[in-house]
C-alpha cells in the first residue's frame, strides 16, 4: 500500500497567512486593551508607566456605567436610530436605484449624475438646513430627529444601482411577458436577487448610524433622548475622566454592531466583490 504523499508547504501561502494573522491581531488588540482597561481601577489606569494586566481584576466599571448615565435609554435610542436609518435607506435607495438602473426616462443619466454630486458635499454643510427643518417640525429631543435626515443616501443608491445593473435583462423581460408590472418585478424578481448588496448597505448604514456623534449632539440635548455614541461623551470630565467606566460603556456599545457584522459578513463580502462588475 502506497504511503500518502505529504503536502508541501507553499512559502507564499505561509507568508500570506502570517501577514493576515498579524493584521488580525492588530485589529483585535484595541478591543482587548479596552477590556483590560475596563477591568482596572482608575488608579491603575493613571499609573506611569502603564501596566498591561490589572493587579486586581474588578468588573465594577460595568455596573457603574449603568448608574453614571441613562445607559439603557441611550442604547434604546441608538437601536431606534440605527433601525430607522437602515430601514429607510433599504426602502428609498432600492426604489431609486431600480429606477436609475432599469427604467428609461428623459434625463435619467443627468439626474443620476446630480445624485452622485451630493457625495462631494461635506456632510457638515448640511447640518444647519437639516437642523432648521427638524426644529420647524418640532422634533428636537425626539427619536425621529435622529434618523429622519439619514433615511436616504446617494451612496446607497449608487451601490444598489450597480447590483441591479449586474442582473440579466432576460429576467425582467420574462416577468413582463407573464404580465407583471414594474413594481411587481421590483419586489418579487429583482429585489431578492440583490440580497448581498442589501446586506452590505445595511451593515454600512447601521455602523454609521450607531457611531454617529455630531448630529445627535446637535438635535438632542436631553440625556434620555441621546444615543449611546453621544452619551459616552458625558463620561469625559473637565479635569479627570473615569477611563475604566468609559471603556466599559464603549465595549458594551460595540457588541451589537460586532454581532450584526458576524451574521452579515458573507453577504457583505459578496456585495463588495460584485459591486464594480458592471457600470
Amino acid at each position: 500500500m502506497a504511503e500518502p504523499r505529504r503536502r508541501r508547504l507553499d512559502p507564499g501561502s505561509v507568508a500570506t497567512h502570517l501577514a493576515l494573522s498579524f493584521g488580525a491581531l492588530v485589529m483585535v488588540f484595541p478591543l482587548f486593551w479596552q477590556l483590560l482597561t475596563a477591568l482596572k481601577s482608575l488608579a491603575e489606569v493613571s499609573r506611569v508607566p502603564p501596566t498591561f494586566l490589572p493587579d486586581d481584576w474588578n468588573a465594577a466599571s460595568f455596573d457603574e456605567v449603568f448608574t453614571a448615565m441613562p445607559f439603557r435609554e441611550m442604547l434604546t435610542n441608538s437601536a431606534i436610530n440605527t433601525l430607522g436609518r437602515t430601514a429607510g435607506q433599504l426602502v428609498f435607495c432600492s426604489l431609486a436605484a431600480y429606477a436609475f438602473a432599469r427604467m428609461r426616462f428623459r434625463g435619467r443619466d443627468v439626474l443620476f449624475g446630480l445624485f452622485l454630486s451630493v457625495l462631494m458635499v461635506p456632510s457638515s454643510l448640511l447640518v444647519l438646513p437639516q437642523y432648521d427643518i427638524v426644529q420647524r417640525l418640532g422634533l428636537l429631543n425626539s427619536a425621529p430627529a435622529l434618523f429622519l435626515p439619514g433615511m436616504f443616501s446617494a451612496f446607497g443608491t449608487f451601490l444598489l444601482r450597480q447590483a441591479f445593473l449586474a442582473l440579466p435583462k432576460e429576467l425582467e423581460e420574462a416577468a413582463r411577458i407573464d404580465g407583471a408590472g414594474s413594481l411587481r418585478i421590483f419586489w418579487s424578481v429583482m429585489l431578492p436577487l440583490i440580497r448581498p448588496a442589501l446586506a452590505a448597505l445595511a451593515v454600512i448604514t447601521g455602523m454609521a448610524a450607531w457611531n454617529d456623534l455630531l448630529w445627535p449632539l446637535i438635535v438632542n440635548t436631553d440625556p434620555e433622548a441621546m444615543p449611546i455614541s453621544a452619551g459616552l461623551t458625558s463620561l469625559e470630565g473637565q479635569y479627570e475622566t473615569n477611563y475604566p467606566v468609559m471603556m466599559a460603556g464603549s465595549l458594551i456599545a460595540s457588541v451589537p454592531m460586532l454581532v450584526v457584522y458576524v451574521f452579515l459578513q458573507r453577504h457583505f463580502v459578496q456585495s463588495v466583490a460584485a459591486t464594480g462588475s458592471k457600470g
